[in-house]
Formats: structure tokens, sequence, C-alpha cells
């Protein structure tokens, strides 16, 4: 079984939490599904969950290179310069990253309120970019657009694989047949 879940900023990608925070047992009641990796409390987008531990492992194994791609609303109006530094790899702490797609884009379509808004500042404009990247560090889209001078205020996760958010409300689910 697959579930394909458009998960709301600030909710955690797992099933408990001690502190009573919200989680992905809020929004989904199928028992013995498990999310295909994480994705940030802070950050909103598609979450991939099942019951099959191989196809878990085809998701989440960076051996497998299977392509996640974000729309990544950054501080300032990004150039195509810094643009050009994410093909190419960022160097981070851990290393240099895998060379991703990137490019700038208009705010993506149909696209629902965040609640909280981002922190928007009055002199200082923002701008979109869609990237597409085949490893999944932790952070790593936040920290390569910080690397490159360009904060991430906002982050959606739009695909995994062939997999996408289209069609799925912020806060609801469908059930997707297999790879």
């Amino acid at each position: 079984m697959i579930i394909l879940f458009n998960k709301p900023f600030d909710v955690l990608c797992q099933f408990t939490d001690e502190q009573g925070r919200t989680t992905l047992a809020n929004f989904i009641k199928q028992k013995n599904v498990y999310a295909a990796g994480r994705l940030d409390r802070d950050s909103e987008g598609l979450v991939v969950l099942t019951d099959d531990g191989k196809l878990q492992n085809k998701i989440t194994d960076p051996k497998n290179k299977m392509t996640k791609t974000y729309w990544v609303q950054v501080e300032g109006e990004i150039t195509e310069e810094a643009v050009t530094q994410l093909q190419k790899g960022v160097k981070l702490k851990d290393g240099l990253t895998r060379p991703a797609k990137a490019e700038i884009i208009p705010e993506p379509e149909n696209l629902w309120s965040r609640t909280p808004p981002i922190r928007v500042r009055e002199n200082i404009p923002t701008s979109w970019i869609e990237l597409s990247i085949s490893e999944g560090r932790n952070r790593q889209v936040r920290r390569m657009t910080a690397a490159i001078g360009f904060p991430t205020l906002r982050l959606i996760r739009y695909s995994v694989g062939e997999w996408t958010i289209d069609n799925i409300n912020n806060g609801d689910h469908i059930k997707s047949g297999r790879l």
C-alpha cells in the first residue's frame, strides 16, 4: 500500500510524540504504514507512506538516487549565478552536494496559505526556485540555499520520484498504486 500525504507546516513526520505535538497520526488513520523518508516539521508537502519495507528502502536509500523536487521560497531576488552554483553542487560542512537540477520559477499556482505565514521583511523581496536533488542529507535544501546566500523561507516538497502533490490538498492524503 502507498499513501501520498500533503503534510502541513508544523506537523512531525512520525506517528507519536511525547510532547503532544501534531503528528502524522492526526491525519493518517491507516495502521502499519510508515513514512519513507522524513520531512522536517517546518517543511510542507509530499510524504510517501507505505507498508512495504522493500519499497520504503528503495525510496530512502541514497544509492537508488530517487529524485525529490522542492519548491523553495528564498529571501532575496535569486540570481542565475546562484542557481548555477546549485546545479554544480554546493560545498556544505559535510561535503559537496551532488549537482542539483535548479531553476527560477514564479510562485507555484494554487499554493495554499501557510499558518503561520512566513516572515516578511518590508524592503527584502522573495523569490522561488524549483530544486531537484537525489540525496537526502539532514536539512539539505535549507543548507544549500543558505550556502549560496539565499536563506529558505518556505520549503514545499512537490514530488518524490513520479509521485506528486498534484490534486492533494494540504492536510489530505490519497492511496496510490505501486511503483
